[in-house]
């Protein structure tokens, strides 16, 4: 399977992007998928996640609100809605989907996409 993500930039705090995450094959409606993001320096943090049914859906506490977590089935793609836009959401974020049943087993990864947040 291979995830490919797109959809980061250069944007000014208070705008908004959308990350895509497309996948190669039928892959979202069977498994979890999250979005992850790593800042220079700091350790990958999980940003949020929708289950292969799509009605379980989680986010970082301090990220709910402004992130929004989807999917179009259809088009094998899940998106990450972030609105309102720190400079501390600076990071390169990742989409990963996961296989594991009773612990969570990120076995497939995108190659992540670069936001950069100016003040």
């Amino acid at each position: 399977v291979q995830l490919q993500a797109s959809g980061g930039g250069l944007v000014q705090a208070g705008d908004s992007l959308r990350l895509s995450c497309a996948a190669d094959r039928p892959i979202y409606n069977r498994y979890a998928t999250a979005w992850f993001r790593q800042a220079p320096g700091k350790e990958r943090e999980f940003v949020a996640s929708i289950s292969g049914s799509g009605y379980s859906i989680s986010y970082q506490d301090s990220l709910k609100g402004r992130f929004t977590v989807s999917r179009d089935s259809a088009k094998n793609t899940v998106y990450l809605q972030m609105n309102n836009l720190k400079p501390e959401d600076t990071a390169t974020y990742y989409c990963a989907v996961d296989i594991g049943t009773s612990q969570p087993q990120y076995v497939y990864w995108g190659q992540g996409t670069q936001v950069t947040v100016s003040s």
